[in-house]
């Protein structure tokens, strides 16, 4: 039955003598990382951004008042303040569509319409994913490169794979951008400068190529207060900020968070630096030391070549030597274990080997509650009202609108199906959690979650 206005797409939908009617699933993504998000509504009229303030605590007191001052109104007490600091929700609009030809589908070998809901259901959860996934890793990547090219000379600029962590600086509960007079302190080989400024290349030439896009890293040029020796500026050297969120990688090749920390990369990883349950340990341990929180467990986002190495390892098997009649050995997967709810995704980023890393890299995060928080626009409430009399459906499914457009072309034949999503994703920084807070806790502004580096 030739149909002239089927979309050329479409058209092998048509029944052509085939005995099999009905759609079948197409292979989606393994999704989970937006249940880790906080979700806060972006009330209605207050502009594209909002910023948001996280308070901080005070420091425990430990010295006895004197008795020699406990007089007048104040009793020798001099009144203290907590700290804060800010972070910005920007939002935007997201969304995508499928006409529907209301005739032509008749003819089609199933249910195009519910077929077509389905498709946009799938596809706005992977989005949203996504979109979350990348604003998490680009918060905890941040913060550690390399040097890209070796200084001829000492000089106040260096160029480095990637700049993401250097372009701002904590002041006054703020991030700003990092200048001479907000300075970022960077660990460059293995001494301590001052980074002032900080320019992408106008053609990105990073090695940090994550599959999917999105958690890239940007290529450019760090410009610093002082000169930067040619030792310190050698290629491949790490250059870290001494906020930076930490990176747990197998066999010592640990980064982050202080001065005094190790000088690996992502490039130091061999084709022997697998998963273990000691770096998941590591992580675990790092984490709860940060946060405070030993009552919860955490997640952890892997794929399933990360869950492959892991059941690979020796302390792992011991854990599960002789359990063949356990759950987890009889699915081949590990539900909670140490603190850890492990949670499969296929979105996790994969860096395929290339000229800066002599392996792959896959990189699992662990994340404690807080680690993200979602702005949903308020507005999109309003869409869902009484439609009677309007021409469209409009529905809100988990935080998400749908809508269904009724035909308003001549033969009233086409149907709009649609959905889209106002909002946001925003990582807060966590660095009002001094050790003065928590005496376990790191300096960096981002203590959240940790990411493991590993080969793939």
């Amino acid at each position: 039955m030739p149909i002239q206005n089927m979309p050329t797409a479409l058209q092998p939908i048509i029944q052509q003598g085939f005995l099999e009617r009905e759609f079948h699933d197409a292979l989606q993504s393994s999704i989970g990382y937006r249940a880790v998000a906080d979700r806060e509504p972006v009330a209605i009229n207050v502009g594209e951004t909002v910023t948001k303030t996280r308070n901080g605590l005070k420091g425990p007191v430990t010295t006895p008042l004197a008795a020699n001052t406990n007089t007048n109104m104040d009793n020798g007490i001099t009144p203290s303040s907590f700290t804060v600091e800010q972070y910005t929700l920007g939002i935007n609009q997201y969304g995508d569509s499928i006409d529907l030809n209301i005739v032509t589908s008749q003819v089609g070998i199933a249910n195009q319409f519910l077929k077509n809901a389905q498709v946009n259901g799938v596809q706005a959860r992977q989005s949203l994913d996504r979109i979350a996934r990348n604003a998490l890793f680009n918060a905890y990547m941040g913060g550690n490169t390399r040097v890209r090219t070796t200084l001829g000379a000492p000089a106040t600029t260096l160029a480095v794979d990637d700049i993401r962590g250097f372009t701002t600086a904590l002041s006054n509960g703020q991030m700003l951008a990092v200048s001479v007079s907000n300075p970022l302190p960077v660990l460059v080989g293995g001494t301590v400068y001052s980074v002032i400024g900080a320019t992408p290349d106008g053609t990105n030439v990073s090695t940090t190529v994550i599959t999917g896009g999105g958690t890239s890293g940007v290529s450019g040029t760090l410009t610093f207060s002082g000169n930067v020796s040619v030792a310190d500026g050698t290629a491949l050297n790490a250059v870290t900020s001494t906020y930076a969120p930490p990176i747990i990688r197998p066999n010592g090749k640990y980064i982050g968070g202080s001065a005094t920390q190790a000088t690996a990369t992502q490039a130091s990883l061999a084709s022997t630096d697998k998963l273990t349950l000691g770096a998941v340990e590591d992580a675990v341990a790092l984490l709860r030391n940060n946060t405070g929180m030993d009552s919860v467990n955490f997640n952890l986002y892997l794929d399933n070549m990360s869950m492959r190495q892991l059941w690979a390892d020796n302390d792992f098997k011991l854990m599960y030597q002789g359990q063949y009649g356990s759950q987890e050995m009889r699915v081949g997967k590990v539900f909670q274990l140490l603190g850890c709810n492990f949670i499969p995704t296929t979105e996790a980023p994969v860096q395929a080997s290339n000229a800066g890393v002599t392996a792959g890299v896959r990189r699992p995060i662990l994340c404690a509650p807080g680690a993200l928080v979602e702005g949903d626009f308020a507005g999109m409430a309003e869409r869902a009202f009484d439609t009677a009399g309007k021409n469209s459906v409009v529905q809100t499914v988990d935080d998400v609108v749908q809508v269904v457009r009724a035909p308003i072309d001549r033969l009233q034949q086409i149907v709009a199906q649609s959905w889209f999503w106002i909002g946001g994703f925003a990582v807060p920084t966590d660095a009002t959690a001094t050790s003065n807070i928590i005496p376990t806790a790191s300096p960096t502004y981002y203590k959240r979650a940790i990411i493991l580096e590993h080969a793939a």
